[in-house]
């Protein structure tokens, strides 16, 4: 197989992972607010576990963007 061929799957399939970040987002946001609706008084304390599922969440997308680019455009 040619390097460069190879270069562009890794890239690809290193994309995968910025969809499964989306994916992850909308399963984070949807949960909460179908919990924040049975339980409002219970929402607030769950607030600060839903930013850090956020955040993990986008850290991993941002993540595979990098490992994607840096197949793309490293040495």
């Amino acid at each position: 197989m040619d390097p460069i061929a190879a270069k562009y799957i890794g890239a690809g399939i290193a994309c995968i992972g910025m969809g499964g970040a989306g994916l992850g987002v909308g399963m984070i946001f949807a949960n909460y607010l179908s919990s924040a609706l049975r339980n409002p008084s219970a929402a607030q304390g769950q607030f600060a576990n839903l930013i850090f599922g956020f955040a993990v969440t986008e850290a991993l997308g941002i993540f595979s963007l990098l490992i994607a680019l840096l197949l793309l455009f490293a040495v």
